[in-house]
C-alpha cells in the first residue's frame, strides 16, 4: 500500500530561515561523509603500505593502488542507481536511507578487522550502503521546499557543508589515527562515526513526515503520478540532465585526483615539515573541506545577489564556471611539478592553493547541480534521476583513477596542464551552447511558486507547456 502522507510546508519548525528536517539531514550526511572521507584518506595510502613494519599495508604499487581506488569510488556512487530504483518502487526515499546506513555501519565496522576477505567485503557493504543513502538523502533535502523557492540553492549548500564538516574532521582524527595508531583503527573510527549517523537520522524522523514516502509504482492504480507517461516538456528536461551529466563525469574525474595522484603526491613529493612537525600526508584532504565550510555561505550568497541584480544565474551556468575555476586549480599543481623538478622537493603551498581553487570551482558545481536535478526530474523518476547523477560522478571517479594510473608513465606536469586545459574548453563549450540548454529546461529555474504544481516535493512540468 502505498503512503499518502505529504510534507507540512506550512507548518514546518524552521530553524534559522530553514525547515529543521533540513538539519537533520544534514547532521545524517555529516557523519556519513566522516566516514566514507575517513576512510577514502587513508585507503591508497594503506594499500601502498609496506607490509612489513609497526603499521603493514597490503604493500602495493601506486598504480595497483589507484586501479582500486577508481574502481571502488566508481562502483559507491554506481550503486546509487539501483538505490534510486529501490526507493522509486519498493521503499520510498526514507526508509532506503535508513537501510543505506545500516549496511554502511556494518561495512565499516567489517574494514576494521585484518585480511584480505574483510577488507573486500568491507568495501561491497560500503559500496551497497552508499548507494541506498547517497541519491536518496539529497532527493529529500529538495523535498523539503516548494518548487520555486529560492531557499532552495541556499539548502542545498547548507547540506553541503554538512558534507564537508564531516569530511575535515574525518580527514584530521581518522587519518591520524589510521598513518600513526593502526590503519585498522581508522577504519573502526569511520564506523564508529557512521553509527552516530545513523542514530541521528533516527532520532529526526519526526521533522521528516511526509518526505521521502513511498507513493507507490505504475501498478498502483490510484497513482496518477507514476501511471501517466512523460510529457514532451519533461522528456526535453531529462535530455538536458542527462547533458549535465557529461559535464559532472568531466567535473569529479579531475577533482578526484585528490584522494589517489594528489593524496600520494603529498606523501611522497612534497616537503610536509612545519615548525619541526611532519603534517602527516592524509590531513591534505581536509583541506577542500575547510575552505568548503569557510566559503561556502559566501559562494552561495555571491550567486544569490548575481541572479537577484538580472545577470546569467542558471544551473548550467554556474556549473561551467565551476569545472574551469576547479581546472585552473591544477595549474598550482603545474607549478609543484617544476619546484618537484628541480630540486627534488615541492613545497605544501602549492596543494593548498590548488584546493583553494578546486573548493570554490565545486561550490559552484556540486550543490548546484544537487539542485538543478530536484528541480528538472520528474516525480516518478526523482530518486532514480538524483542516482543517474551520482553515478555520472561514479564514472567521473573511474576516470579519475585512469588519469592518475596513466599519470605513472606520461608524468605529472603532463597530467596537471593538461588537466587545465581540458575543464577551460568544457566549460567554454558549455558556456557557448548555454542558449539552447536553457531552452530545454522550459523555465524550470524561473517558476516561481504561485504557478507552480507540487507533488512529492518536485516540479511537474507547467501545465502551460504541456502538449
Amino acid at each position: 500500500m502505498a503512503e499518502t502522507r505529504t510534507f507540512d510546508y506550512e507548518n514546518q519548525p524552521q530553524l534559522f530561515g530553514h525547515p529543521v528536517g533540513l538539519y537533520v539531514l544534514f547532521f545524517t550526511e555529516l557523519w556519513e561523509r566522516f566516514s566514507y572521507y575517513g576512510m577514502r584518506a587513508i585507503l591508497v595510502l594503506f594499500l601502498v603500505s609496506e607490509t612489513a613494519g609497526d603499521n603493514p599495508g597490503f604493500g602495493w604499487t601506486n598504480s595497483e593502488a589507484l586501479v582500486l581506488y577508481g574502481w571502488y569510488t566508481m562502483l559507491v556512487y554506481l550503486a546509487s542507481i539501483p538505490g534510486g530504483i529501490i526507493a522509486d518502487r519498493y521503499l520510498g526515499q526514507r526508509k532506503t536511507v535508513m537501510l543505506g546506513g545500516a549496511l554502511l555501519v556494518a561495512g565499516h565496522g567489517t574494514l576494521a578487522l585484518p585480511g584480505v576477505t574483510a577488507f573486500y567485503a568491507g568495501l561491497g557493504l560500503i559500496v551497497l550502503g552508499v548507494g541506498c543513502l547517497k541519491p536518496n538523502i539529497s532527493t529529500m533535502v529538495g523535498s523539503l521546499y516548494r518548487p520555486g523557492d529560492d531557499r532552495r540553492d541556499k539548502g542545498f549548500t547548507i547540506f553541503y557543508i554538512g558534507i564537508n564538516v564531516g569530511a575535515f574532521l574525518s580527514a584530521l582524527i581518522v587519518g591520524y589515527v589510521g598513518e600513526n595508531i593502526g590503519w585498522h583503527y581508522g577504519f573502526g573510527l569511520a564506523g564508529i562515526g557512521m553509527l552516530i549517523g545513523q542514530a541521528v537520522y533516527v532520532w529526526g524522523q519526526k521533522y521528516l513526515k511526509g518526505i521521502g514516502d513511498f507513493i507507490g509504482t505504475a501498478d498502483s492504480p490510484d497513482n496518477e503520478a507514476f501511471s501517466r507517461p512523460l510529457t514532451n516538456v519533461e522528456k526535453d528536461r531529462m535530455k538536458v540532465m542527462f547533458l549535465s551529466f557529461l559535464l559532472i563525469i568531466v567535473f569529479w574525474g579531475a577533482f578526484e585526483q585528490a584522494g589517489g595522484l594528489m593524496n600520494l603526491y603529498a606523501e611522497q613529493k612534497t616537503n610536509r615539515m612545519l615548525l619541526g612537525f611532519e603534517v602527516p600526508a592524509s590531513w591534505f584532504q581536509s583541506v577542500n573541506a575547510f575552505f568548503i565550510i569557510t566559503l561556502g555561505t559566501a559562494v552561495a550568497n555571491f550567486w544569490y545577489r548575481w541572479k537577484h541584480r538580472g545577470r546569467e544565474g542558471s544551473s548550467l551556468f554556474k556549473m561551467a564556471w565551476g569545472v574551469m575555476i576547479m581546472g585552473w586549480g591544477f595549474l598550482f599543481m603545474t607549478a609543484a611539478s617544476v619546484q618537484y623538478d628541480e630540486t627534488g622537493s615541492a613545497a605544501m603551498y602549492w596543494l593548498v592553493l590548488a584546493y583553494l581553487f578546486h573548493t570554490v570551482g565545486e561550490l559552484c558545481a556540486s550543490p548546484v547541480a544537487l539542485s538543478f536535478i530536484t528541480k528538472l526530474a520528474p516525480v516518478k523518476y526523482a530518486s532514480f534521476m538524483m542516482g543517474a547523477y551520482f553515478a555520472a560522478t561514479g564514472l567521473g571517479n573511474k576516470v579519475a583513477g585512469l588519469v592518475g594510473e596513466y599519470a605513472q608513465s606520461a608524468g605529472e606536469l603532463e597530467i596537471f596542464t593538461g588537466i587545465a586545459i581540458f575543464c577551460t574548453v568544457v566549460g567554454l563549450i558549455v558556456l557557448a551552447l548555454l542558449k539552447p540548454l536553457k531552452r530545454l529546461t522550459h523555465g524550470a529555474e524561473d517558476i516561481t511558486v504561485e504557478d507552480t504544481e507540487v507533488q512529492g516535493g518536485f516540479e511537474l512540468a507547467d501545465e502551460n507547456l504541456r502538449d
